[in-house]
């Protein structure tokens, strides 16, 4: 993208700041993992840097869980601007005597908005030594729930709550959505 993506604006404010917000609607500690002190601060949270290095999204999901005051975190990237409430409340009850929740959609599983207890960080360590750094690698030594793609279709459009922004056209294809959900309109898609 050129640019740091979180502080990238969709829907008029910066789509970290949109992150932070669902989830303050939820959870009693909102963190930011590997992510710039200086967004932390303009957001009134605390970032936790990487302990492992060079891991990627796994190294800032092992930081969250190390720096974290409960037990489970939900993980989101901060690239997801159409989040909801009601999809964060039910992935923390699908959790529930598993170590990960993690959502299908397709063919494909969503691990950046995927629940993690504290459980994982001696497998994501393991993993991370190994130089195993894609998220689901540690999968196979924990327990995980893969929810169903149709439960979270009964609470929310997970096209649209699962979008995320990797390229400039996916930046202007946010920008319409959230136009569209301000003015009432239909979602392109």
């Amino acid at each position: 993208m050129g640019q740091e993506k979180a502080l990238l604006e969709v829907g008029r404010e910066a789509m970290i700041r949109r992150v932070a917000g669902v989830l303050k609607e939820v959870f009693a500690e909102v963190i930011i993992s590997g992510g710039v002190e200086e967004n932390g601060l303009r957001l009134g949270l605390r970032v936790v840097p990487d302990l492992i290095a060079g891991g990627g999204p796994l190294s800032g999901i092992h930081a969250a869980l190390c720096g974290a005051a409960f037990a489970k975190c939900l993980v989101v990237a901060c690239d997801m601007p159409f989040i909801c409430p009601e999809l964060a409340r039910y992935m923390m009850e699908q959790s529930e005597g598993y170590d990960v929740a993690v959502p299908r959609h397709g063919q494909h599983l969503q691990p950046l908005f995927a629940v993690y207890s504290k459980g994982c960080i001696r497998a994501i360590e393991e993993s991370l030594r190994a130089h195993k750094c894609k998220v689901i690698d540690f999968y196979p030594l924990v327990r995980v729930n893969y929810v169903s793609e149709e439960n979270l279709r009964a609470l929310a459009d997970i096209e649209v709550a699962f979008f995320n922004v990797n390229t400039p056209s996916d930046l202007v294809k946010a920008r319409v959505m959230a136009e569209n959900s301000r003015t009432g309109r239909v979602w392109l898609v």
